[in-house]
């Protein structure tokens, strides 16, 4: 594996974020955990967890169930639930 930048010739940085082959798998267990939140964020929380865990990485991800939970917003089984998923399904990627 090629692990240098063919334009600026520097090393490729991987981080742990979501595994995008398995989107459909996660989008449906993330679904399932957050089905009995309130309406009015479930869908905050699963855009946050999704659009963070793919974009950013798990570890910011995980930074941010924790804040949710201390906010109030979840509890502490769903933050369990939550952070052992986004690891289970994420990878080492660019």
């Amino acid at each position: 594996m090629n692990t240098k930048n063919r334009h600026n010739n520097q090393k490729r940085r991987y981080t742990k974020k979501l595994d995008m082959r398995k989107n459909a798998e996660f989008n449906y267990m993330l679904g399932t955990i957050v089905r009995d939140l309130p309406d009015s964020v479930r869908g905050a929380i699963r855009g946050g967890i999704y659009s963070i865990a793919s974009k950013k990485g798990i570890f910011e991800a995980k930074d941010f169930i924790i804040k949710q939970r201390e906010a109030g917003i979840i509890d502490e089984n769903t933050e369990k639930k939550l952070i052992d998923l986004i690891f289970d399904y994420s990878k080492y990627r660019q």
